[in-house]
């Protein structure tokens, strides 16, 4: 295959991947369904919350980048801290509900340890993914991914990986996936999606 084709392929593969979450981006719905099936550790609530027991976390891979300001993130810089991942886009109804949550929980949290990460997608131009975060007073870095190689790359499968638009990953201070929410969060929501994770020593 030549190299070009390659790069279509792989381009192809992370659009794909995309549209799937473009389907279920936005809709609001709990299922309380994991993507987890036996044996994966997993625990889902009905609220569409799901944790993972510290012995069947897994790490992330690689999640690096350039953050919509164009400097450069690597969540790996964050280890020892508990880190929250939250997929959201400009566009998205749901993700405007919970900015100022995100905005809030993040600046009383990060004296406790906590970093929050954000993680743009499907805006094909920063602007107005800048102008959200202006417009929420988000305090915290987001790594601009409008084609989904983030999401696609850098969350194993078969682990509590972002399937929806918003999501919102916690990992614990190993860096090792530990809860997920495929719902917009409010306060309460995020507050119990985090709290246990930074509890364990």
């Amino acid at each position: 295959m030549t190299s070009s084709r390659a790069q279509r392929a792989v381009l192809l593969t992370a659009l794909t991947a995309v549209g799937a979450l473009a389907l279920s981006a936005c809709s609001g719905g709990d299922t309380g369904k994991s993507g987890g099936g036996g044996g994966t550790g997993f625990v889902t609530d009905t609220g569409g919350i799901s944790t993972a027991a510290e012995g069947h976390r897994k790490a992330t891979k690689k999640v690096a980048g350039d953050t919509l300001e164009g400097e450069k993130l690597d969540l790996a810089d964050f280890k020892g801290k508990v880190v929250v991942v939250n997929v959201w886009g400009s566009w998205c109804a749901p993700c405007r509900a919970e900015a100022k949550h995100f905005a809030k929980v993040s600046t009383e949290l990060e004296p406790k340890g906590v970093q929050f990460v954000g993680i743009n997608t499907r805006d094909t131009s920063k602007s107005p993914a800048l102008a959200f975060e202006r417009e929420y007073k988000i305090p915290y870095p987001s790594l601009y991914d409008p084609i989904g190689k983030l999401l696609i790359n850098g969350f194993p499968r078969g682990t509590l990986m972002p399937q929806a638009i918003p999501s919102t990953v916690v990992l614990d201070r190993e860096g090792k996936i530990a809860a997920r929410a495929l719902k917009a969060l409010s306060e309460e929501d995020l507050r119990k999606l985090i709290d246990p994770v930074l509890a364990e020593k």
